[in-house]
């Protein structure tokens, strides 16, 4: 009997053991499943500060709760926690490339100075929902550590640790991290604390190009552990070749989307690298530049260039774009299976300097004269149409148009404009303050002609000043614009009635004293001669 008692204990012991064994054996892996490394290429090297997922979860003070799991309805006071996760990739492979997370919490409720999580007052005011809140707070971690320093909050407490086990890194604001993120991808995790927003970056030099999952787990701190709140994850791409985009612009084009151009008109073509990291900062880059209309291919060192077509029709742009990038020297690194071919590392001799006639520096403006580099492309192909538009717009002549009295309540002017292309069908006129910036009128009205570009505009004025008038003219495929200044003086209306009757008025005063003026300045000259007369007569008597 005492034997097999014994035998019952060891065997309790065991079992007791193995439990506990298979529950502090559970792996970041087993948490965070969507950021393993992919089966087809499981070779990836160690992201910097990273740790590998097979290291060990503490499932105690973090528990995992699988998708679909009750106790997730329940984890956040007052609904449920959003985490919204981006990157902003596409990287190309060297460079970085960022992820950042964000934490929408419920309605009414917000991060105060503190890293508290409060109700909002000017949210809540009037909502039945929130009528009987018991305080302010949502969650008040300060509440409990004001009175005790890093110390004793945080590095002597066995809570205060990550999910594998280290301690939380010292920070000058440490009371406002309240939050646990744990990052996943490539089969290896980065832990780290802070407020309702983090974000991570990683080195690209060892990816495999293509597409990949960042995960993010996201904790909140309680007062002996932590509960999830909420995940995400995102997919990203590793390129190995250069990400860019074209932007084209054309003036008098009415929608540079549709990729219809107007002949004869210059285009501008603008190329927007992405590089957020500024890997290609000191990088030399040259662009090739075909724009398929036969005028052959150009080579410069300028992002930008400008062409103009001479010939109706279709056309196929190319653009391809190479970076020098300089690298350390050194013995060749082994370097994971592209699915595309390797970038070339030329050393270049310390006597030989290279040809760069079409290359530009971005950084200095100077291109290195030796060391070690790694070339980058990148293309891009587009289809063009060319149209005609309508290339100029002109207005010949202003006129004030004469009404009525008794209809005049506004003042009108005729535009009489003229255009070079194609014939307008349609014709708009915007009024606005001097500046050009207030609007105040807009009218439009279909254009009807056939021969030549030749038409009279009439709008209307209903008070007096200075205007900014810009006059379009548009078809299907382009829209001109010229702009004039107007002054507007002396406009119909009960105030400027009253005012012309004031002037009228003393008009006539004025004439009528002018001639009462007039006649007894002629009655003193003739009463002043006949005096003269009769001292004469005087004198000869």
């Amino acid at each position: 009997m005492k034997w097999a008692c014994l035998f019952f204990l060891l065997g309790y012991l065991l079992g007791a053991e193995g439990v506990l064994s298979a529950v502090a054996t559970r792996q970041f892996r087993d948490v965070i499943t969507r950021g393993r490394a992919s089966s087809h290429n499981k070779f990836h090297r160690r992201l910097n500060g990273w740790s590998s997922d097979h290291n060990n979860w503490n499932d105690n003070l973090y528990p995992y709760w699988k998708e679909g799991d009750p106790r997730w309805k329940d984890c956040w006071k007052g609904g449920k926690v959003v985490a919204s996760l981006t990157s902003d990739s596409p990287a190309l492979v060297g460079s970085n490339v960022t992820f950042s997370v964000t934490l929408k919490f419920p309605r009414c409720q917000r991060e105060d100075h503190d890293s508290n999580i409060i109700y909002d007052r000017n949210c809540i005011n009037g909502s039945s929902d929130y009528a009987d809140l018991p305080d302010l707070y949502v969650y008040n971690w300060t509440k409990w550590i004001d009175d005790c320093g890093w110390q004793n909050c945080t590095h002597n407490n066995s809570h205060n640790v990550f999910p594998d086990g280290r301690s939380f890194p010292h920070h000058d604001d440490w009371r406002r991290r309240n939050f646990v993120y744990v990052f996943h991808t490539l089969g290896q995790y980065y832990q780290k604390i802070g407020d309702s927003s983090a974000s991570v970056s990683i080195n690209t030099t060892y990816i495999t190009p293509g597409k990949q999952i960042m995960e993010v787990s996201v904790y909140r701190r309680s007062y002996q552990s932590y509960f999830p709140v909420t995940t995400a994850n995102v997919v990203y791409i590793i390129t190995d070749t250069i990400p860019f985009y074209v932007n084209l612009s054309q003036k008098n084009d009415r929608n540079a989307l549709d990729h219809i151009f107007i002949k004869d008109i210059p285009i501008t073509f603008d190329v927007h690298i992405h590089d957020p990291s500024h890997y290609l900062n000191r990088s030399v880059i040259s662009y090739s530049w075909n724009f398929g209309d036969g005028s052959g291919l150009f080579d410069s060192n300028s992002s930008v260039a400008m062409h103009t077509y001479t010939l109706l029709g279709n056309f196929t742009f190319n653009l391809s774009i190479q970076a020098l990038i300089p690298v350390p020297c050194g013995p060749p690194t082994p370097l994971p299976p592209l699915p595309t071919p390797l970038p070339v590392t030329t050393q270049l001799p310390s006597n030989i300097t290279p040809s760069f006639d079409s290359l530009i520096e971005q950084s200095t403006g100077q291109p290195p004269a030796e060391g070690c580099y790694i070339t980058r492309s990148g293309l891009y192909k587009a289809s063009l149409f060319i149209a005609e538009g309508i290339l100029g717009i002109n207005i010949i002549q202003m006129t004030s148009v004469q009404v009525a009295a008794a209809q005049a309540e506004n003042s009108m002017v005729d535009f009489v404009v003229t255009c070079q292309g194609s014939l307008p069908t349609d014709a708009c006129t915007i009024i606005a303050d001097p500046a050009c910036q207030v609007l105040q009128s807009e009218a439009c009205d279909p254009v009807d002609i056939t021969d030549e570009c030749l038409l009279t505009i009439r709008r209307a004025f209903n008070e007096s000043g200075t205007y900014c008038v810009n006059i379009t003219l548009g078809d299907a495929t382009s829209l001109a614009l010229t702009s004039t200044l107007v002054s507007i003086i002396g406009v119909a209306g009960p105030f400027s009635r009253t005012a012309e009757g004031v002037l009228i008025t003393c008009g006539f005063l004025v004439v009528f004293a002018v001639v009462v003026i007039f006649f007894l300045y002629k009655a003193w000259e003739i009463g002043w001669a006949e005096t003269l007369l009769g001292l004469s007569s005087e004198c000869h008597v």
